[in-house]
């Protein structure tokens, strides 16, 4: 039994928008570390592409944000809020992702106000980048 909440416990997401599926690491207010397994279920594989299976670059950005956003509202200081994307800078994709993959999601928040913050996250297949990217969120009530 994992010593962290189930992502759910946390994130306001459900599926099928909810991309993690285990919390492997958590620094409230700092830093998260979760996986997604791809089973190949997924909604989306069936038109991306068919044939050739791929998740979408953006999916990958937005399971970026997911893990973020974990590391936010673990914090108690942003409980009742909600983080919102306010932009997302420097996106590379580096790695196809295709049913039957896990993602390692790795997000450190690099700096954080009461009213928004920014963050740095890379979603890794095996040792290799799949999917870099820098966040930006605003915080708001719920």
């Amino acid at each position: 039994m994992s010593e962290f909440p189930q992502p759910s416990e946390l994130l306001p997401h459900r599926p099928p928008f909810l991309f993690v599926d285990e919390i492997t690491s958590l620094i409230p207010g700092q830093s998260a570390t979760a996986r997604w397994r791809l089973t190949g279920d997924e909604w989306f594989f069936a038109g991306h592409f068919p044939g050739r299976p791929t998740l979408p670059g953006v999916l990958m950005c937005e399971s970026i944000a997911q893990v973020g956003a974990l590391a936010v509202l673990a914090d108690p200081r942003f409980a009742g809020k909600l983080p919102l994307f306010g932009g997302l800078d420097s996106a590379r994709f580096r790695r196809q992702v295709s049913p039957g993959d896990t993602l390692e999601l790795i997000v450190e928040l690099t700096r954080m106000s009461a009213r928004a913050g920014k963050g740095s996250g890379r979603a890794m297949l095996g040792d290799s980048v799949a999917c870099e990217c820098e966040l930006m969120f605003v915080l708001v009530n719920t």
